[in-house]
């Protein structure tokens, strides 16, 4: 293992489901944290990623303990986990603008502050936008951004996530060398280990054609030699609106976008990637979306007729 990073699925964790594989949702905490485990129990997954607040507010109080609480209890009773949490949508850490910035690493520093209070095991981010800085001038914002957030943080079971992005504008992690080279930069600085979160999405948008058998080969080829499949114990399991290489980050119901049903059955039963927490993010545009996304992960998973081929 790297770094001290210890994957979800070798920390001996209670998986209190009879299905196999982790098949999750985001789903809302409107009302309670505990509706978000309830409505994703409800669904039938057994793990969830949520916000720990408003993803479009700066300011964000600690959730009361009881609400926690009720969270952790129901977890527990119901195995569902991993938790995964999303940080807000406004922070940028690669801000070149200072007051964005600051904003920015006391917004995040929050975020690990709840995450941490909720039992939460990963907190993901996207990696930011540089804006009109060059790549390396953003990456270094996040590297010193991430050690002022985390300065004198007392951290327990939290693993922070980058997240690979569709490569729109001057996104930072479009490709998995950028990725890499945030964690190699960060890790030394922050004191939570730091592993990586795959939007399937984000994937295609950017380059990587895992709709196909040869592509998605190439992709787990790829991750394994760059980043270490060890390091990357979530997928966002994402169809995709845009077309390949578009660079546009636009979510589909799973079957209805580019990757289509076949791409997540090789996707969900390659044998590098059956044991990570497929976590979805799919647009609830109709009553009943997210329960037919559920049930369309879990359905491509028992039929697993088709063969994917590996190199050793």
């Amino acid at each position: 293992m790297r770094d001290g990073f210890q994957p979800f699925f070798a920390s001996g964790v209670r998986q209190a489901t009879l299905f196999p594989m982790r098949i999750g949702i985001h789903c809302s905490t409107s009302g309670a944290l505990v509706n978000a485990a309830i409505k994703a129990n409800e669904l039938g997954a057994n793990c969830f990623q949520i916000f720990s607040s408003s993803p479009r507010m700066w300011r964000a109080a600690m959730p009361p303990q009881e609400q926690i609480r009720e969270l952790k209890q129901y977890r527990d009773e119901q195995g569902l986990e991993p938790l995964v949490v999303h940080d807000s949508y406004l922070i940028n850490l690669a801000a070149p603008d200072d007051v964005i910035r600051a904003k920015s690493i006391a917004a995040f520093r929050g975020e690990l502050e709840r995450a941490m209070a909720m039992g939460a095991e990963y907190l993901v981010m996207h990696p930011g936008s540089a804006r009109d800085q060059p790549v390396d001038v953003g990456i270094a914002n996040i590297v010193r951004s991430l050690e002022v957030a985390s300065r004198e943080l007392k951290t327990s079971g939290i693993t922070l996530l980058f997240e690979n992005t569709a490569g729109a504008g001057a996104t930072i992690g479009r490709t998995m060398q950028e990725l890499k080279t945030l964690r190699d930069l960060a890790q030394p600085v922050v004191p939570f280990p730091i592993g990586y979160c795959l939007d399937t999405c984000h994937l295609y948008a950017s380059g990587y054609d895992v709709s196909t058998e040869e592509g998605l080969n190439q992709t787990v080829e790829t991750a394994q030699s760059l980043l270490g499949l060890e390091m990357i114990p979530v997928i966002h399991a994402n169809d995709s609106k845009g077309a390949f290489a578009s660079r546009l980050d636009r979510h589909a119901n799973i079957g209805e976008g580019h990757i289509g049903l076949e791409g997540f059955r090789r996707i969900l039963n390659h044998p590098k990637l059956r044991d990570k927490a497929f976590v979805l993010e799919t647009p609830v545009d109709e009553p009943g979306d997210d329960q037919r996304n559920v049930d369309a992960l879990k359905s491509l998973c028992r039929k697993s007729r088709i063969t994917t081929r590996t190199s050793s």
